[in-house]
């Protein structure tokens, strides 16, 4: 490599720029946004297939309708001949005229290949394990997608950075109570109650939480997310003890994080979770299940449930934090602590030292002053 110029990262930025918002577009779309400052040594390409308003960050709009991923794209990789190509939520191409990283998020398709359309599910085995094999190195967002990589693909764990995701810097809106009360009652709520956030579909599990809920009087299940099993969601609907209220917005989310009893992650499997983190910082007590990466983001500021299955657990241990003032001080203070842990700067500059070890370029001098929030 030539050491007179700053070497040339081109990155798939696509996710970045979608309309709807899920964990992985809201990967991209924070770290994106901060390679530039938190790596100004090297020189970030960004592409998109259209234009990323209010990113902060220059992206080349390549507009294609189609295959941009498999076509569009490694044509511009052909023309510009970078230093690295960096897959942050997307696939590796097929043909890709430079060399790849890319993140892993989880092998959910791996775990639960039922909840697929069968082309999806085709697509998406070709896609990772090809990437898999084919990515000198690569970055998993936890410790537990690592392992996934390693025991179901046979990756050697030394070529699999840990670069956690963010979400729990800052101080939370403590918003109003009199106005939260009532947006609260806009959306039909009027009593305590627990909330789970994430897409509806089985790998989820709020069925579990609903049966947990119906233990417990006085409160109600709260679930915002994504419908993407209508029969489940229809199970969910049909109880007088759960308000299921599809996608929210940021702010309805936070709303909802700020006013609930407790929250309630009673998931099958997650790459990461961003949902606990969101949760940790809004200072809700949390319970969740002890599986996949769960335990290595809560650490010790939740209550987990050894069964995902048991609803029984789940209601015993929210009982407890309503019955226990110190027990929910405990958890509330440690989750803000634990969520601190996880930050979007951190998880960018990860991505940076993950890009300068894979092309072997020493760690640059540090600045005195960390990187400006956008």
């Amino acid at each position: 490599m030539d050491t007179g110029r700053r070497p040339v990262i081109a990155v798939d930025a696509n996710p970045a720029t979608k309309d709807q918002v899920t964990g992985t577009e809201l990967f991209t779309r924070e770290v994106v946004r901060r390679l530039p400052s938190v790596a100004p040594d090297l020189d970030w390409r960004l592409y998109a297939a259209r234009p990323a308003p209010g990113l902060g960050v220059d992206v080349t709009v390549l507009p294609v309708p189609r295959l941009w991923s498999q076509a569009r794209l490694p044509v511009e990789l052909a023309r510009l001949r970078p230093d690295l190509f960096v897959d942050l939520a997307h696939v590796v191409p097929a043909w890709c005229p430079a060399p790849p990283l890319k993140v892993f998020h989880d092998l959910a398709f791996e775990r639960f290949p039922g909840a697929y359309p069968p082309a999806d599910l085709a697509y998406l085995r070709w896609t990772t394990r090809r990437a898999a094999r084919v990515c000198r190195t690569m970055i998993a967002v936890s410790e537990a997608t690592r392992q996934d990589l390693t025991s179901l693909y046979g990756v050697a764990p030394d070529r699999v950075t840990v670069v956690h995701e963010g979400g729990g810097e800052g101080t939370p809106d403590p918003g109003d109570a009199a106005e939260d009360a009532a947006r609260l009652r806009g959306f039909g709520i009027q009593k305590p109650y627990v909330l789970t956030v994430g897409r509806v579909e089985p790998r989820k599990n709020q069925l579990t939480a609903l049966a947990a809920v119906e233990r417990l009087p006085g409160i109600d299940l709260v679930c915002a997310g994504a419908i993407h099993d209508q029969a489940m969601a229809a199970r969910l609907d049909a109880s007088s003890s759960c308000h299921l209220l599809g996608r929210v917005t940021d702010a309805e989310r936070d709303l909802l994080y700020r006013q609930a009893e407790a929250f309630l992650f009673p998931s099958l499997y997650e790459g990461f979770g961003l949902p606990l983190v969101e949760a940790m910082r809004q200072g809700v007590p949390v319970v969740a299940t002890r599986t996949s990466s769960l335990p290595e983001v809560g650490g010790e500021a939740a209550i987990y449930i050894l069964d995902a299955r048991d609803s029984v657990a789940m209601a015993e241990a929210l009982q407890r934090i309503r019955d226990d003032p110190a027990l929910r001080r405990r958890l509330v203070a440690a989750g803000r602590r634990q969520a601190g842990r996880f930050t979007w700067d951190r998880c960018a500059a990860g991505v940076a030292a993950a890009v300068r070890s894979r092309l072997s370029l020493p760690e640059p001098a540090r600045s005195s002053s960390p990187p400006s929030p956008r």
